[in-house]
Order: C-alpha cells, then structure tokens, then sequence
C-alpha cells in the first residue's frame, strides 16, 4: 500500500487533502507520521505550516528518490524510512506524535510502472510487488492450487466468479505460465455475460493485496498507532475499497466506544474511552474533487482521535479478522 490514486501522470492530487488537514490540523506545529509518503502530497502540505516535522514511510523505492528532494528542501524536518509501515516502531519516534496518516490508494504513477505490473493493462509476467516482497503475483497464479485461488479471489477481491476463473486457470498452466495478458483473457471469458467495463479489476485487487500482505499490513500499523500517538493525537486513514475500510471502521469504533462496567450500572457509568472519533460518519470527496480526479471516488475518510496515554490491547483485531489473515498465510506455501 502506497500513497493516493492521482489522474495525470505529470500531476498529483492527494485525496481529501484540505478534510485530512482539517483533522490534523498542522497549522498548531507538531510531529506527524505519514506512514504512505508516494509522492509526497500529504507531508508537503503538512511542511508548508511552520513548527512541524514530518517523519515518512514506504516500501516503495521509488519514493525514496522523491524523499531526497524533501531532505535537500526540509532538512532537519523531515526523515524518510525505505520500509513497510508495520514497521512504524523499528526506528526511534519522538515521545510526542500528533498525527499519523494512512493513506490506502495507489497513485497513477505506480498503475502505469510497467515494472510494478499493477494494472491489467500491463503487458508480460504478472509482479504487483511494491518492495521488500517474498513472491510475486506470477508466483501465486502459476503454483497455488485452484482451490487456494478460490480462495484469494472470492474473499480478497469479492469475485463472484471465483471458481471458474481459478479453474481455467488451472487448465492453462498445464500448456504454460499464465501471464497478465493471460489472464485477463481467462476472466473476460469467465464473466463474458457481464456488463462491467473492466471485468479484472476485482481479481487483480485480490493478487496484489496477496503479494503485498495488505491485511497484515494494515492490522498490524493500525495496532501499533494506536499506542504510539500522543495524548490528543489524531490517526486518520484513507482507504479506497470496503476490506481495508471494514478493518478501519471496526478497529476506530472498538477503540472509540464505550463499554458499561456493569449491566446494573447506569449509563454514564462506564470505563474511560481511551479515543474519540473525529467525525461520525466517514469523509468522502466532493461532486468538484471526484470530477477532477475520477478514481477518487471509492475514497473513505475517518479518524480517531486519543483520549488518555492507557495501552491498548488490540488483539481483538486480530481476532475479528482471522479469517482473512488465515487466507493471507496461503502465501506461505509458495
């Protein structure tokens, strides 16, 4: 997972940025994490506001290079760490955080690398690794079993067809390797009575959060934010299909409700709620925004933000989403 979705090549639009901003609230100083740095959309703005630091993840090494000219610009304000943001307490953080973000899209520039092979336009060997990955997305398609893919597609990309594109699969590795040009020929025949323009699209999401262990990913930074923002800190995530903002809607409701004590207490009776939401509903684009810039559209904003300094046992997100994290370990076979 790596920085927001962005039309143009040339150009790049974080996503809600002005409502992101707004929650955050930079223009007060502080230090704040942007664990999908991309190209940089959010820590720019972020740095624009003086008294506040930026310190930046990703696994992307291309946003390494993007990173250097932060460095160059913002010195002593800015730090960039070349590693997936599960890793977010790897490095030593400041004692006090004020914000972190997450934001869950891919940018243009990313679906268009040829290299990275995100996009079912892609010509040659299926890859979508977004760096520091085991296996690739050819590996998965050319040697787990049919049932295994099964698997992957109906609960990872919520594919009706599922069990038919797996088993076409199957039948075309016995000749040669499934390639990306392949495969989409293998879904567009198994959904021909469809009317969706771009049929792959849901199998190609499952192959890429498989390569890149998107659920992991996300359950374990979620889990270890939660206990590295300061007293009235913010975490606020944007997230771009419903899995990832399922995770995120369950974790900051659970983190953010009341429990009652007892069932013979009254109402006001209950344990102290160690965050707060910061908007009841999530934040999504403006009619203007989704105009220009049309893969906008999916994104989700929502944000919590801490009450006290109590640690957090967040074993219960693992435990809600087993099911996927059991579906992720397929991987392990390859």
């Amino acid at each position: 997972m790596s920085a927001t979705i962005v039309p143009e090549k040339k150009n790049h639009y974080p996503v809600l940025l002005k409502e992101v901003l707004s929650i955050i609230s930079p223009q007060d100083g502080g230090t704040f994490i942007d664990c999908t740095f991309g190209q940089g959309g959010y820590t720019k703005k972020i740095l624009e506001f003086p008294g506040t630091r930026v310190i930046a993840f990703d696994r992307d090494l291309d946003s390494k290079h993007v990173a250097e000219k932060f460095k160059k610009k913002y010195r002593n304000r800015f730090e960039f760490y070349h590693k997936k943001f599960s890793e977010i307490d790897s490095i030593k953080l400041p004692k006090k955080i004020n914000g972190i973000i997450f934001d869950l899209g891919f940018s243009n520039i990313q679906i268009k690398d040829q290299k990275k092979g995100l996009s079912f336009k892609h010509i040659g060997k299926l890859n979508m690794k977004m760096g520091h990955n085991n296996f690739s997305a050819d590996d998965v398609v050319n040697k787990l079993s049919s049932q295994d893919l099964e698997q992957i597609f109906k609960f990872f990309g919520e594919e009706e067809q599922s069990k038919k594109i797996s088993k076409i699969i199957i039948n075309h590795r016995i000749a040669k390797n499934v390639n990306t040009e392949d495969l989409v020929k293998i879904i567009n025949y198994s959904k021909k009575n469809f009317t969706k323009k771009n049929k792959a699209t849901k199998v190609f999401q499952a192959l890429r959060m498989l390569v890149n262990n998107e659920i992991s990913e996300l359950i374990i930074g979620l889990s270890k934010s939660s206990n590295l923002i300061s007293k009235n800190g913010i975490i606020v995530t944007v997230t771009f299909h419903s899995i990832e903002d399922r995770i995120c809607k369950f974790f900051f409701n659970k983190i953010s409700s009341s429990e009652k004590v007892s069932r013979y207490m009254p109402l006001n009776k209950t344990k102290n709620i160690s965050f707060s939401m910061t908007n009841k509903k999530p934040i999504i684009p403006s009619l203007k925004e989704i105009e220009n810039n049309p893969p906008s559209r999916s994104a989700k904003l929502r944000g919590v933000k801490r009450n006290d300094i109590k640690k957090i046992d967040t074993n219960f997100l693992l435990e809600k989403f087993k099911n996927l994290l059991k579906i992720e370990k397929l991987s392990q076979k390859l």
